[in-house]
Parts: structure tokens; sequence; C-alpha cells
């Protein structure tokens, strides 16, 4: 029998080993917690706040709920009898005494346009009500809004605890007061034609990013050092420099009577009458959001590079291969993994975007990021703008998925 190793105290050298594992990892994991609480905390829990918050609509249903549960018995096939018209007068009323109607106006106006001076002015007219009367002419006598039935399918169908309705209408859809799905008017179809411009404009940058980045990674990797720090130092210039700073540079190059139409003026290349249109389109913001997005593509291509052995053009050179079969056989498959990095890196930063776009594209710079910004300062419908947000994130998932299932996130190179 194998007598047991211990330690000089008498102690079992495998339990000592153990408790020495279990002591590193503990000291490991204590010093990884405060990043990851971090996370959770700040990255983690808002991300599923607003996957709850597209679809919640507890707020609305809570301060007219019984409404909620009356409403639901109507058909919808005429209007409505005095159980609801009376339920909803009363929770109406509560409303008014305690400030939050206009509450209740803002959100059933999401449901159906009009709802807000609706609920305003029948609140103002609440007291003139005759309990003993009749709800429904009371109310359209008050407004005769009340007297189209669609208002009051929007109010049953608003009273609902959670709903998907505001990811139909992230792609222009909408969900009729019998239940089907159908689009939007024509001239309200607006989503689909962002999410369209976005996925362009991120692939189109991706794309820009890549021609521009691939010579410049590759004369960093076969230059001398001093040079090459030189010119690292030039490629890392956007990094140290405020994003609204480079936007506002981009703002006064392109304009009509920029620097740009003014250096091409000068030199003969256009008229003065026909100045180039730099600003406030796609050129402008394809522009701006590759230069600013380069870096991203060209630290991933450098790190790459600069792994790949000369020796190896050399060696297929000296078999008989022309210097471009020896780059598209040897050298370029090599670059695989700084590529995929940095297309993907590009592509995530991209889609995002919607300073630069906003700034320098007008109008037609604005990207679906813009729209979620502005549900979330102006239109105050966090609703449609969490599932918007939800459907970007989404989108970014896919794309980091499929980019794992083709190349493998093992082999990302990022620097």
């Amino acid at each position: 029998m194998t007598a047991e190793i211990r330690t000089s105290d008498g102690e079992l050298l495998s339990v000592r080993l153990k408790k020495v594992e279990k002591r590193r990892r503990t000291t490991a994991f204590l010093l990884a917690a405060p990043l990851l609480f971090f996370i959770i905390f700040t990255y983690i829990v808002p991300i599923f706040q607003m996957l709850g918050r597209s679809i919640d609509n507890v707020e609305l249903h809570n301060f007219l709920s019984k409404t909620h549960d009356v409403i639901q018995e109507w058909d919808g096939s005429e209007m409505p009898g005095e159980d609801v018209t009376s339920t909803f007068y009363y929770e109406l009323k509560t409303a008014v005494e305690n400030k939050y109607h206009g509450k209740i106006a803002t959100r059933l106006n999401y449901e159906k346009g009009g709802f807000t001076s609706l609920i305003k002015k029948t609140a103002r007219k609440l007291e003139n009500f005759d309990e003993n009367g009749n709800f429904l002419d009371q109310f359209i006598d008050v407004h005769k809004k009340w007297g189209d039935i669609e208002y009051w399918l929007a109010l049953k169908r608003g009273t609902d605890k959670y709903h998907y309705r505001k990811y139909l209408m992230a792609f222009d859809f909408q969900e009729k007061f019998d239940g089907s799905i159908e689009r939007i008017p024509e001239k309200k179809r607006i989503n689909v034609i962002l999410w369209l411009r976005t996925i362009f404009v991120a692939v189109g940058v991706t794309f820009c990013c890549f021609i521009l980045a691939f010579p410049i990674a590759h004369l960093l990797s076969v230059l001398p050092t001093r040079y090459s720090n030189l010119l690292m130092i030039c490629v890392l210039l956007p990094f140290w420099t405020s994003l609204l700073v480079r936007t506002s540079s981009w703002m006064v190059l392109l304009q009509k009577q920029g620097v740009v139409n003014d250096t091409l003026v000068s030199l003969g290349v256009i008229a003065d009458e026909s100045r180039l249109e730099l600003m406030y389109n796609m050129t402008g913001t394809f522009i701006a959001m590759t230069q600013i997005l380069l870096p991203f593509m060209v630290l991933p291509l450098y790190s790459v590079m600069k792994t790949i052995s000369p020796s190896l053009m050399r060696a297929a050179t000296s078999m008989g291969a022309t210097p471009f079969h020896a780059f598209r056989k040897i050298y370029f498959p090599l670059t695989y993994p700084g590529i995929s990095a940095g297309s993907i890196l590009v592509f995530v930063l991209a889609i995002g975007y919607y300073i630069t776009p906003a700034l320098v594209g007008g109008a037609k710079g604005i990207l679906i990021s813009n729209r979620i910004a502005y549900h979330m300062q102006q239109s105050l419908d966090w609703s449609l703008a969490t599932a918007m947000a939800a459907v970007l994130l989404i989108a970014v998932l896919i794309v980091y998925w499929l980019y794992n299932k083709i190349v493998g996130i093992d082999n990302m190179r990022l620097g």
C-alpha cells in the first residue's frame, strides 16, 4: 500500500493542494467581481429592462384596470353599453383628481391619434356630468369623437397589460381592431426605409473601410519601426479627437463653400457654379463615417499582417508564382481573421451611429438609430423606441452568431 504524502505540518498533500486551488479560484473571482457586477448592472439589466419596456403597458392597465375588465366583455360590433362608459367615467374622474390623466391621454394617443386632446377636453368637462344620466351621450356632447366606435376600440386594445404591437410598428405594420395585421398607410411608411438605409450604410462603410485599411495595414507591417510608428500615430489620431469635433470638421470641409469645393474650383477641376453637393446626402455620410471608423479596420488587419512571415511570399515567388498569384493564394487568405474581425467591428459600430449621419447626412442621412433617439426624446413613445432598439440588438447578435459559425470567435484578432 502506497504511503500517503503529507506536508511538514502533518496535513495530507492532496488536501493542501485542494485548499490552495480553492483559494486561488476565490481570489480570481474576487478580482473579477467588480467588473462582473459592473457589466450586470450597467449592461445586462438595462437590456432586459429594455426588452420588457417594449411589450409593457402595465402603467395604463393599472390606471384603467376596471375599465379593462369591463370593456373586454364588449364585442365591439356597436357602441359600448353603460357598464363600460360608466366605469371609464369613474376611473377617468379618479385620474383627474390625482392628476395622472395626462399620462392616460399620452399612452392612448399611441393607439389612435387625437386621444390627447380628447382626454384633456373631457377631463375639463367631467364636473358637469350627471351621474344619473346616460354617460355615452354625455361623452359625445363633450366631443363628437366619442361617437366614433374606433376610439372605444382603441381604448379596449390600449388597456392590455402586455402587447407586441410596437414590434409591428417598427416594420411599418399595424394590428387592426379586429386582430388582423396590415401595413400602415404608404405616406407614413418610414421605418422599413430607415432599416434598409441603415444596413446599406453599415455594409457600404464597412466595405470602404476595408478597401482603404488593407493597404494602410500592409504598409504598417512592412515599414521600418520608426516610420510605421509615425504612420500608426496618424491612424490613431481620430481616437484622440472628440467625435463631435471630427464631425464638425467634415461639415466645414464638405459644405458647398467648404475647403474641398474651393480647392477643386481653384484648380479648375469644376466651375464655380457647379460646386459638388457633398453635404446632407449619402456622399457626406459615407466620407465622414469611413474616416471615423477606419482605425477599427486598420488595427485588426495590422495585428494579423504583422504575424505573416515575408518568407512565405518569397518562397511562392521562387516556385514560379507571380506576385499577384502569390498574394491571392498565400498572403490574402492568411489575413482572413483580421478582415473578419475588422468587418464585424466596423459593421456593428456603423449600424448604431446617429450623430455623424444626422449632422453630415441631413434628412437623407437619418438612420434607424436617429429614429430611436426621436422616440426617446421627442415623441416620448419609449415602447416603440425600445422595440426598435431590441430589433437592432437582435440584428447585432445574429451578425455575431454568423461570424462565430463561419469564422469562429477564437480566430478574432483585434490587436
